[in-house]
């Protein structure tokens, strides 16, 4: 069996990640804030979506890789990117389930 090279997955799931990101309905910077700041600021800003609609949230607080996707199963929200490889930190919400 011949294996593929990995560079044009990375670079699909890389531009699926930055359109998803870009067209999130809203976006939250919470970029400096820390533990449990972010969390609670993504809860203050998903409850004011409509179920479907997505929040875009840019972080440099470690325990978000931990906590938001802990948060999205909790609430039952979907996490439906996230980037935790560099800073800052990115993450797509979308309120509700899929």
């Amino acid at each position: 069996m011949k294996s593929m090279p990995l560079t044009p997955t990375v670079k699909t799931m890389a531009s699926d990640f930055d359109s998803a990101f870009s067209a999130a309905s809203q976006h939250l910077d919470a970029l400096g804030l820390r533990c449990p700041e972010p969390v609670m600021m993504v809860r203050l800003n998903i409850r004011k979506l409509a179920d479907g609609e997505t929040l875009s949230v840019t972080a440099d607080d470690p325990s978000t890789a931990r906590d938001i996707p802990s948060f999205c199963r909790f609430m039952d929200h979907t996490l439906i990117a996230s980037q935790t490889e560099t800073l800052p930190y990115q993450y797509v919400i979308k309120k509700g389930r899929a």
